[in-house]
């Protein structure tokens, strides 16, 4: 196995008027992974010809408009959507906590949801084609998945499920030292955080980057945005065999932390919020496919 590394959540903190104020990795992973993806759409802006005969569908001070609502849409997005996907019951008891975002507790499908929101709402107040609009904004995409996710491991969450190959690691903490093992062992664990990292960041992004600058997806419209949906609804759902369910979906009689069995089979709570977006993906890609 592999010790895990000691690197410490936060970079460095201060205190001001009584009060400690700390930048930590995930917090920078968020905003390099913006400013990069806000570069990668930039630089693809000021290319009309790779956007077929419709031309980029806005300008690069319009861009900068919708980096506050995408941001805007992160936060609220990813913190409703972890509080009602996953951990609904409590946040119900404890209702005052849904704000303490510093604590950590955010979703991807509901940034998600909270971006094409915001996205949807910003396209339609300023005439913006949205399919259009959607392939820049998936083009951008996976540079802060990758940082994400590398992130997620340095904070040591998320971790995988318990495993025995040569690269599991161990985790620290209380909690992913609970394997079931023999008392006196350490616990190893898939490190699920970078198979994410690599498959939704690193070769999702490299797909998307080569079908918008080496074959002209970009000239039909919704293609890159379906392929991102596709590619990271399967990626998620693979990884999901992998990684450790939140601790309320186990129990004694779910091990696996299923959040829908059926005779022991089912599906976790990533792999059900996936399928949609593979599917819908798909359909995208299609229709891209028909009227580009």
């Amino acid at each position: 196995m592999i010790p895990f590394p000691e690197i410490s959540p936060e970079i460095f903190s201060v205190t001001l008027f009584g009060m400690e104020f700390a930048l930590r990795w995930y917090a920078l992973a968020y905003i390099v992974g913006i400013l990069i993806g806000w570069k990668v759409v930039t630089y693809a802006l000021k290319r009309p010809a790779l956007w077929g005969v419709r031309g980029a569908p806005m300008s690069s001070h319009q861009l900068e408009d919708l980096l506050t609502w995408i941001i805007i849409g992160v936060i609220l997005g990813g913190r409703l959507g972890y509080v009602l996907f996953y951990k609904g019951a409590y946040y119900t008891q404890n209702p005052a906590e849904i704000l303490r975002i510093w604590e950590g507790g955010m979703a991807f499908h509901g940034g998600f949801l909270g971006v094409v929101i915001a996205a949807w709402l910003y396209a339609r107040k300023h005439d913006i084609p949205r399919l259009q609009l959607a392939d820049a904004m998936a083009l951008g995409t996976p540079a802060g998945l990758l940082l994400g996710r590398i992130a997620n491991f340095i904070n040591g969450e998320l971790w995988g499920r318990p495993t025995d190959l040569p690269w599991g690691v161990a985790f620290p903490g209380y909690a992913s030292q609970q394997c079931g093992q023999v008392a006196g062992e350490i616990c190893a664990r898939h490190p699920s955080q970078l198979y994410e990292a690599i498959l939704e960041g690193a070769v999702l992004g490299g797909v998307l980057l080569w079908l918008a600058f080496r074959r002209g997806a970009l000239a039909h419209p919704g293609l890159i945005a379906g392929v991102f949906f596709a590619g990271y609804g399967l990626a998620r759902f693979c990884v999901e065999f992998l990684r450790q369910p939140d601790a309320h979906f186990v129990s004694e009689g779910n091990p696996l932390g299923l959040a829908v069995q059926m005779g022991g089979v089912g599906l976790t709570m990533g792999q059900i919020l996936s399928l949609p977006m593979i599917f819908g993906g798909l359909w995208v890609i299609r229709y891209a496919r028909r009227n580009g």
